[in-house]
Protein backbone atom coordinates (compact mmCIF):
# COMPACT_ATOMS: atom_id res chain seq x y z
CA UNK A 1 0.00 0.00 0.00
CA UNK A 2 1.39 3.49 -1.10
CA UNK A 3 1.33 6.18 2.00
CA UNK A 4 -0.06 9.35 0.40
CA UNK A 5 1.26 12.60 1.27
CA UNK A 6 -0.82 14.98 3.58
CA UNK A 7 -1.56 18.05 2.86
CA UNK A 8 -2.69 20.93 5.57
CA UNK A 9 -5.27 24.04 3.97
CA UNK A 10 -2.77 26.80 3.29
CA UNK A 11 -3.10 29.72 5.54
CA UNK A 12 -4.27 32.47 2.89
CA UNK A 13 -6.22 30.36 0.28
CA UNK A 14 -7.26 27.67 3.00
CA UNK A 15 -7.37 24.74 0.37
CA UNK A 16 -5.35 21.29 1.37
CA UNK A 17 -2.18 21.53 -0.44
CA UNK A 18 1.29 20.67 -0.32
CA UNK A 19 3.00 23.98 2.18
CA UNK A 20 6.03 25.88 2.43
CA UNK A 21 7.32 27.89 5.18
CA UNK A 22 7.14 32.01 4.15
CA UNK A 23 7.49 34.89 6.76
CA UNK A 24 6.06 32.79 9.46
CA UNK A 25 2.96 31.19 7.49
CA UNK A 26 2.51 28.07 5.37
CA UNK A 27 1.59 29.10 1.81
CA UNK A 28 0.41 27.07 -1.38
CA UNK A 29 2.78 27.65 -4.24
CA UNK A 30 0.32 30.11 -5.65
CA UNK A 31 -0.10 32.15 -2.72
CA UNK A 32 3.55 31.98 -1.94
CA UNK A 33 3.93 33.54 -5.37
CA UNK A 34 0.93 36.11 -4.49
CA UNK A 35 2.65 36.96 -1.59
CA UNK A 36 6.31 37.57 -2.84
CA UNK A 37 4.33 39.96 -5.61
CA UNK A 38 2.37 42.06 -3.21
CA UNK A 39 5.75 42.65 -1.32
CA UNK A 40 7.71 43.76 -4.75
CA UNK A 41 4.58 46.11 -5.50
CA UNK A 42 2.19 47.08 -3.12
CA UNK A 43 -0.14 48.56 -5.49
CA UNK A 44 -1.24 45.04 -6.18
CA UNK A 45 -3.07 45.10 -3.14
CA UNK A 46 -5.03 47.93 -4.85
CA UNK A 47 -5.55 46.33 -8.42
CA UNK A 48 -6.53 42.90 -6.79
CA UNK A 49 -9.16 44.69 -4.28
CA UNK A 50 -10.62 46.78 -7.13
CA UNK A 51 -10.98 43.32 -8.87
CA UNK A 52 -12.19 41.18 -6.42
CA UNK A 53 -15.22 44.22 -4.65
CA UNK A 54 -16.06 46.74 -7.30
CA UNK A 55 -18.64 48.57 -6.12
CA UNK A 56 -16.78 48.63 -2.87
CA UNK A 57 -15.73 52.26 -1.61
CA UNK A 58 -16.11 52.90 -5.48
CA UNK A 59 -18.56 55.69 -6.97
CA UNK A 60 -20.13 54.61 -10.09
CA UNK A 61 -18.59 55.25 -13.52
CA UNK A 62 -14.65 55.04 -11.97
CA UNK A 63 -11.95 53.15 -13.65
CA UNK A 64 -9.28 51.02 -12.83
CA UNK A 65 -6.18 52.59 -11.11
CA UNK A 66 -3.95 51.38 -13.01
CA UNK A 67 -5.04 53.21 -15.74
CA UNK A 68 -2.99 57.18 -16.35
CA UNK A 69 -5.07 60.27 -17.49
CA UNK A 70 -5.35 60.38 -20.94
CA UNK A 71 -3.84 63.32 -22.59
CA UNK A 72 -6.89 64.94 -23.26
CA UNK A 73 -9.83 65.34 -20.99
CA UNK A 74 -13.62 66.67 -21.38
CA UNK A 75 -13.63 69.44 -18.75
CA UNK A 76 -15.86 72.77 -17.96
CA UNK A 77 -14.45 75.96 -17.34
CA UNK A 78 -15.85 78.17 -15.14
CA UNK A 79 -15.63 82.05 -14.51
CA UNK A 80 -15.45 83.67 -11.34
CA UNK A 81 -14.79 86.68 -9.64
CA UNK A 82 -13.27 87.09 -6.22
CA UNK A 83 -14.16 89.46 -3.30
CA UNK A 84 -11.69 91.97 -4.57
CA UNK A 85 -13.24 91.44 -8.04
CA UNK A 86 -10.62 89.95 -9.47
CA UNK A 87 -11.43 87.81 -12.62
CA UNK A 88 -10.40 84.13 -12.13
CA UNK A 89 -10.92 81.02 -14.43
CA UNK A 90 -11.63 77.43 -13.06
CA UNK A 91 -11.29 74.38 -15.05
CA UNK A 92 -12.78 71.02 -14.21
CA UNK A 93 -11.41 67.95 -16.28
CA UNK A 94 -13.55 64.97 -15.83
CA UNK A 95 -12.70 61.23 -16.66
CA UNK A 96 -16.20 58.94 -16.98
CA UNK A 97 -18.32 61.86 -15.97
CA UNK A 98 -16.23 62.23 -12.77
CA UNK A 99 -13.86 65.17 -11.95
CA UNK A 100 -10.32 64.10 -11.97
CA UNK A 101 -8.57 67.39 -12.33
CA UNK A 102 -9.54 71.36 -10.93
CA UNK A 103 -7.18 73.98 -12.51
CA UNK A 104 -7.62 77.64 -12.00
CA UNK A 105 -5.79 80.68 -13.66
CA UNK A 106 -6.50 84.56 -13.96
CA UNK A 107 -5.44 86.66 -16.70
CA UNK A 108 -3.70 88.32 -14.42
CA UNK A 109 -0.99 86.14 -13.58
CA UNK A 110 2.38 88.93 -13.74
CA UNK A 111 0.47 90.94 -11.76
CA UNK A 112 2.51 91.14 -8.54
CA UNK A 113 0.17 91.72 -5.54
CA UNK A 114 -1.58 88.17 -7.04
CA UNK A 115 1.51 86.33 -7.01
CA UNK A 116 1.21 84.85 -3.40
CA UNK A 117 -2.68 84.00 -3.78
CA UNK A 118 -1.91 82.14 -7.29
CA UNK A 119 0.59 80.18 -5.40
CA UNK A 120 -1.61 78.95 -2.92
CA UNK A 121 -4.36 78.46 -5.40
CA UNK A 122 -2.49 76.35 -7.14
CA UNK A 123 -1.23 74.45 -4.32
CA UNK A 124 -4.92 73.78 -3.57
CA UNK A 125 -6.24 73.00 -6.91
CA UNK A 126 -3.31 70.44 -7.37
CA UNK A 127 -3.99 69.08 -3.75
CA UNK A 128 -7.48 68.37 -4.64
CA UNK A 129 -6.99 67.18 -8.08
CA UNK A 130 -4.47 63.86 -6.02
CA UNK A 131 -7.59 63.42 -3.94
CA UNK A 132 -10.02 63.28 -6.97
CA UNK A 133 -7.67 60.65 -8.72
CA UNK A 134 -7.55 59.00 -5.69
CA UNK A 135 -11.10 58.65 -5.47
CA UNK A 136 -11.98 58.52 -8.88
CA UNK A 137 -9.12 56.35 -10.11
CA UNK A 138 -8.31 54.28 -7.10
CA UNK A 139 -4.83 56.74 -7.37
CA UNK A 140 -2.48 55.99 -4.35
CA UNK A 141 -1.75 58.78 -2.07
CA UNK A 142 1.66 59.55 -1.27
CA UNK A 143 3.94 61.73 1.03
CA UNK A 144 6.36 61.82 -2.39
CA UNK A 145 3.14 62.78 -4.36
CA UNK A 146 2.27 65.56 -1.87
CA UNK A 147 5.56 66.50 -1.92
CA UNK A 148 6.12 66.95 -5.60
CA UNK A 149 2.60 69.00 -5.99
CA UNK A 150 3.36 71.25 -3.20
CA UNK A 151 7.23 71.82 -4.98
CA UNK A 152 5.39 72.35 -8.33
CA UNK A 153 2.91 75.33 -6.79
CA UNK A 154 5.38 76.64 -5.55
CA UNK A 155 6.22 80.72 -7.55
CA UNK A 156 8.81 82.25 -5.56
CA UNK A 157 11.56 81.21 -2.74
CA UNK A 158 9.90 80.84 0.64
CA UNK A 159 6.11 80.97 -0.09
CA UNK A 160 3.45 79.42 1.05
CA UNK A 161 3.56 75.90 -1.08
CA UNK A 162 7.93 75.99 -0.53
CA UNK A 163 7.60 76.56 3.19
CA UNK A 164 4.95 73.40 3.86
CA UNK A 165 6.98 71.28 1.42
CA UNK A 166 10.41 71.76 3.36
CA UNK A 167 8.46 71.47 6.76
CA UNK A 168 7.08 67.99 5.91
CA UNK A 169 9.97 66.69 3.77
CA UNK A 170 12.10 67.83 7.40
CA UNK A 171 9.30 65.74 9.02
CA UNK A 172 9.29 62.98 7.37
CA UNK A 173 13.14 62.88 7.52
CA UNK A 174 12.93 63.25 11.60
CA UNK A 175 10.22 60.61 11.81
CA UNK A 176 12.15 58.44 9.56
CA UNK A 177 15.71 59.14 11.68
CA UNK A 178 14.25 58.83 14.99
CA UNK A 179 12.77 55.48 13.94
CA UNK A 180 16.43 54.21 12.65
CA UNK A 181 17.55 55.33 15.89
CA UNK A 182 14.90 53.41 17.79
CA UNK A 183 15.98 50.30 15.96
CA UNK A 184 19.78 50.59 16.40
CA UNK A 185 21.11 47.80 19.17
CA UNK A 186 23.19 49.27 22.11
CA UNK A 187 25.68 46.53 23.55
Amino acid sequence: MTKQATHKPCDICRKKRKLRPAEGLELCSTCQQIAELVQNDPQVLDRLNAISNPQQDRPENTVPSDLELPDVLDGIRYRTTDRERNTWYVSVSELNGNPVEIFASTAFENDQHLQSRISNLTTITRLISLILRHIFMGETLTLEKTLTQLKRSSRQPNDLPEMLGRILLNYSQDKKNSAEKDEMVIP
